[in-house]
C-alpha cells in the first residue's frame, strides 16, 4: 500500500475538508428548497471514503453504498459539480437530475450508487464482484451499508453465496451507531456486527472509522485478499454520524451531549493536528486549505445555479428499455 506521507495527509485535509462543506452547504439548500426529497448528509463518517481510496486501485476497482451517497463519488473521482447538480435536479447532474439526493452514479468511475432501498446494494455489490470474477478483470468491489441494513435477510444468503464462490468483494458496514433513530444496542442481541461473518467462516473485523490511516490499513488487507482469490471481508467502520439520519431526524433519540463528546474524534481534526505534529504545514496554509474548500463549493452552486432543468418530455425516456412500449402509447393518448 501506498505509505501515509506528507502528500497523501495533505490531500485527505483537503478533500475531506471540502466534503464536510460539501454537506454542510447542501444542508442549507435544502432549507432553500433548492434540494427537494430526502437529504442523508455525511458528516463525521470523512475517514471511511478517505481511507478506502487510498488503499483501492482507482484504475479499476468500484464501489456501491446507500442513499447517504455524495460523499463516495467524490472520493472516486466524480466532479463535486455534477454531483451538486443533481442533489437539485439539474440537467447537468450524474444521472441528468433524474436520480437526485439518494441515486448518485457513474458509471465511467465505477461507482454504481446510491440505492434507496435499505440494503438494496448488497446482493448488487456482489453480482458486481461476481462479473469481475467471470471475466477475469482482477477488480474488487467495495460494498458499503448501514448498521440498520445489516439486519437485512439479503445479507446473508449474499455472505453465502460470495463465500461460496469466493468472490472479490469488500462489505462495510457504515456502523454509524443508528440506524435512523433506533440505537444498534437495541437492534440485535449483540453490538459487534462484523461478527455476522463468523456464520460463514468470512474474514471480518471491526476498525476505527475515524482514523482513515487505521481505514486504509484494513481496507488494504481485505482488498489484497479479495484480488488474488481468496474472497470477500466483512468490515465493521465505527464511526458516528453528525447531523440526523436525515433532513427530516429531529434527533429525539440522543441528546447533544452525545454528539459533542464524537466530535472529540473528528476525524478533519484528527488530520490537521497529525500534519501540525509533523510540521507539514502550518496553521495558515491549513487555513487557505479550507478557504480554497470554502470558495470550491461556491463553484460547486454557481454551477448547478446556471444549469437548466431537464427538458419534462425526457420524464419517460429513463424508465423503459424498450422504444415502443405499450405504455408509452397509453400517455400519448
Amino acid at each position: 500500500m501506498k505509505e501515509f506521507s506528507k502528500e497523501v495527509y495533505l490531500k485527505w485535509y483537503e478533500d475531506m475538508t471540502m466534503w464536510r462543506r460539501f454537506e454542510d452547504k447542501c444542508r442549507s439548500l435544502y432549507l432553500k428548497q433548492k434540494i427537494r426529497g430526502f437529504l442523508h448528509l455525511y458528516n463525521g463518517q470523512e475517514a471511511i471514503p478517505a481511507g478506502f481510496t487510498h488503499a483501492m486501485d482507482l484504475t479499476k476497482d468500484s464501489m456501491i453504498t446507500a442513499y447517504r451517497c455524495h460523499i463516495h463519488p467524490m472520493a472516486m473521482g466524480v466532479d463535486p459539480k455534477r454531483i451538486m447538480a443533481e442533489l437539485c435536479g439539474k440537467a447537468t447532474g450524474t444521472s441528468g437530475g433524474m436520480g437526485g439526493s439518494m441515486h448518485i452514479f457513474s458509471k465511467e468511475h465505477r461507482f454504481y450508487g446510491g440505492h434507496g432501498i435499505v440494503g438494496g446494494q448488497i446482493p448488487l455489490g456482489a453480482g458486481i464482484a461476481f462479473a469481475d470474477q467471470y471475466f477475469d478483470r482482477k477488480a474488487v468491489n467495495i460494498c458499503f451499508f448501514g448498521d440498520g441494513a445489516a439486519r437485512q435477510g439479503s445479507l446473508h444468503e449474499t455472505f453465502n453465496m460470495a463465500m461460496n464462490w469466493k468472490l472479490p468483494v469488500v462489505f462495510v458496514v457504515e456502523n454509524n451507531q443508528y440506524a435512523m433513530g433506533t440505537s444498534v444496542k437495541r437492534t440485535a442481541n449483540h453490538e459487534d456486527i462484523y461478527k455476522l461473518g463468523l456464520g460463514y467462516e468470512m474474514p471480518c473485523l471491526a476498525v476505527d472509522a475515524m482514523d482513515p490511516e487505521k481505514v486504509a490499513e484494513a481496507a488494504y488487507e481485505a482488498i489484497e485478499r479479495a484480488r488474488r482469490g481468496d474472497g470477500p471481508t466483512f468490515i465493521e467502520a465505527r464511526t458516528y454520524r453528525y447531523r440526523g439520519h436525515s433532513m427530516s431526524d429531529a434527533e429525539p433519540y440522543r441528546s447533544k451531549d452525545e454528539v459533542a463528546l464524537h466530535k472529540n474524534d473528528d476525524p478533519i481534526e484528527l488530520i490537521k493536528q497529525r500534519i501540525l505534529s509533523n510540521n507539514w504545514a502550518t496553521e495558515e496554509e491549513l487555513e487557505a486549505t479550507d478557504n480554497k474548500s470554502r470558495d470550491f463549493v461556491e463553484e460547486c452552486i454557481e454551477f448547478m445555479e446556471n444549469s437548466p432543468y431537464p427538458d419534462a418530455e425526457k420524464i419517460y425516456e429513463y424508465v423503459y428499455a424498450q422504444q415502443d412500449y405499450p405504455f408509452l402509447d397509453k400517455l400519448e393518448n
